[in-house]
């Protein structure tokens, strides 16, 4: 095959995996894996794990680590330091040693029994190392889509997955000393170790302020092109340094990274490099998949299906344990353990590295390969019934729950037609304050422990809760309040908010905070009665400022920007009138009203144009279902039980109200 037709079939081979995977809700690291299987010299033949393949695919490990580095900086190991240095440390290093005596006691008991045992202790420190990471793709998306990255395990994990990352760079360097006999390795370990700390405190102590001063005068020349090629050029010129160095291409890459990270580039770098990162990593992963020899494994599928089960359940019960160790409940670190449990991709990377120089036997490859697969595709099987496990294995975890439930429940036992925040970050607490001022009480739910603790401190009514379950909003008093506010830009937990609310509280209005309004049908459908997009309020502040700026007088300001939210925001289109409103000049003015159709309505059935309440000078600001659902006005078939907010005169509201009420 050409160049180029080996690269079609690649990227062909890389998109049909993609779009499998994707439709089946699975990691597309999944589906390259499968593809390299199909089309590697084992399987389909179509394609050889050529050198110049392989070199190409190592530039995904070099992004890989490049990403690891951006996420590398000092504030975020502080914040995690307990996770990262005790919980993690312990992990990676008693799960090697583990491996390392597990292998001593088959060597033992082979030697007993008369037979070799092909498994030297380097291979075991390889297989170890291989075993201790777990998939940080996997198991952070996850996390993400159930709404657990600031859970308590949520925490653990991430500090444990930073870790993992962390111990992959010496690692590298490792592994291919290994190679040398006793005296020679003692020698190329000090040797590597030697060239990494000196290389590493001149590019650390010089290099951040340098890269800072570099980036900032190829900014300054304001050219995307040039910006990238700049990005390219350092990442892949650090790698080059490294490799010469005697080290690894890997080593540099992550150095690149951990000297971004610090400055104010940092996000738009990790944007501009997702894209070769996601490519070049993918086609690494097919390389992996082309190395899987499946005719060996239908002969000993009982060796992988024991590789793929023993070193999960013996990974759950050392994290489990350990997390126990350090003081989390048994819960949490039960919930620990299930997430950690599987292979991860930095597996593959140390693996390939073991086998390249010779210190794993090839007949070993292809098994564990497998494995590792399996246990990867039993991930989200764990994540999806971790409760229940979590519930059957532990006794007080129910009660642990119990106690976070009657927490929330005694706080808002005594509010009543409250306003139920969701989240309490700069802008749930912005609400907070206004709601005081008004004497209207809330509770606030959010899950940062440190958050909770300081503000419940001070006397405000705010608990740790994660809005996104129907226990911790029902606790809240979700039957009683009066609203929810979702106070953070979260459009998958919001729809999660409220679909709970329409099954549970359809009569509470729900408003909904986003960035700007590319969700907010998806919002109004799903029940929210009002979408507040950030980049609207921000534009509307704008424009008011630069019109008083420009000499515009500021009454007409204030009317612009007025009559600029009554077109966005229905329920700004007037006011629900109220016994003290009477007062001579409001008795003729445009006010708000609601009517409720009753379950047996002579209008169900028909569509809310054919009714002409416009004619009488009323216009329909909203439509709320009976279950709670919001609806779009245009084209709307009315149903018993419909709540209609209407938007006219005294006289008129009154006469739209004989109409919908009387048929």
């Amino acid at each position: 095959m050409t160049s180029l037709d080996l690269a079609l079939l690649y990227l062909v081979a890389a998109v049909l995996g993609v779009v499998v995977c994707r439709s089946l809700k699975l990691p597309p690291m999944l589906g390259y894996l499968a593809v390299g299987v199909l089309i590697g010299p084992n399987a389909l033949a179509f394609a050889q794990d050529s050198a110049g393949i392989q070199y190409l695919a190592e530039f995904g490990v070099v992004f890989l680590m490049f990403a690891i580095g951006l996420e590398f900086n000092l504030p975020k190991l502080r914040a995690l330091k307990t996770a990262v240095f005790g919980l993690g440390m312990s992990q990676v290093v008693l799960t090697i040693a583990g491996a390392m005596v597990g292998n001593l006691l088959l060597m033992t008991g082979f030697a007993l029994l008369g037979r070799a045992w092909d498994l030297q202790w380097e291979g075991a420190l390889v297989l170890g190392a291989a075993m201790a990471m777990s998939s940080t793709a996997i198991v952070v998306k996850l996390m993400a889509e159930r709404l657990e990255l600031e859970s308590p395990h949520g925490r653990l994990v991430m500090g444990v997955l930073l870790f993992q990352d962390l111990a992959v760079v010496p690692l590298l360097v490792l592994i291919p000393a290994l190679n040398s006999s006793g005296g020679e390795m003692a020698s190329a370990l000090a040797w590597a170790a030697l060239k990494a700390i000196v290389l590493l405190g001149l590019l650390l102590f010089g290099g951040q302020k340098l890269m800072r001063w570099w980036l900032t005068l190829v900014a300054r020349r304001k050219s995307d092109e040039l910006f990238m090629l700049n990005l390219l050029l350092v990442t892949l010129g650090l790698a080059w340094l490294t490799e010469h160095a005697g080290l690894s291409l890997a080593l540099g890459a992550f150095v690149a990274g951990m000297l971004i990270s610090e400055t104010e580039y940092r996000h738009q770098v990790e944007t501009d490099i997702r894209p070769f990162h996601d490519v070049l990593l993918g086609l690494f992963f097919i390389t992996i998949g082309m190395k899987l020899d499946w005719r060996p494994l239908v002969d000993s599928w009982w060796l992988v299906i024991a590789l793929a089960a023993l070193p999960v359940m013996a990974k759950f019960a050392l994290i489990a344990g350990l997390a126990r160790l350090f003081r989390s409940p048994p819960g949490v670190a039960l919930r620990t353990g299930l997430y950690l449990a599987q292979a991860g991709e930095f597996g593959f990377v140390l693996l390939t590295l073991g086998a390249q120089h010779h210190l794993i036997a090839a007949q070993w490859v292809s098994p564990v390969l497998a494995s590792m697969v399996l246990s990867m595709l039993a991930t989200p099987i764990l994540v999806m019934y971790s409760n229940r496990i979590v519930m059957k294995l532990s006794s007080s975890d129910w009660l642990m729950q119990s106690v976070q439930l009657t927490t929330i429940a005694k706080k808002s036992i005594k509010a009543e037609a409250h306003v139920i925040i969701c989240g309490y970050g700069r802008s749930g607490q912005n609400l907070a304050r206004l709601l005081e001022g008004e004497h209207i009480p809330y509770m606030a739910l959010d899950l940062d422990p440190d958050r909770v603790r300081q503000a419940a401190a001070a006397g405000q009514s705010v608990v740790f809760g994660d809005a996104a379950k129907v226990q911790s909003l029902m606790a809240a008093g979700l039957a009683r309040a009066s609203a929810v506010v979702v106070s953070y830009h979260d459009t998958p937990s919001a729809l999660k908010i409220l679909d709970l609310v329409r099954a549970h509280a359809p009569r509470v209005p729900v408003v909904v905070r986003t960035i700007d309004d590319a969700d907010l049908e998806r919002l109004k459908a799903a029940g929210a009665t009002e979408v507040v997009p950030e980049a609207i309020e921000g534009s509307l502040m704008l424009a008011s400022h630069a019109l008083a700026l420009v000499g515009v007088p500021m009454r007409r300001v204030i009317r612009i920007t007025r009559d600029a939210r009554d077109r966005r925001y229905g329920l700004l289109r007037g006011y629900f009138h109220g016994a003290d409103d009477d007062t001579a000049e409001e008795i003729d003015q445009a006010r708000l009203s609601s009517v409720t159709l009753p379950t047996a309505s002579s209008h169900a059935g028909r569509r809310l144009d054919d009714l002409a309440l416009h004619a009488v000078g009323v216009a329909v600001v909203s439509l709320r279902r009976a279950d709670g659902k919001g609806q779009f006005v245009d084209g709307a078939t009315l149903a018993g039980g419909d709540t209609l907010v209407l938007s006219g005169t005294p006289t008129a509201l009154a006469l739209a109200e004989q109409k919908l009420l009387g048929g």
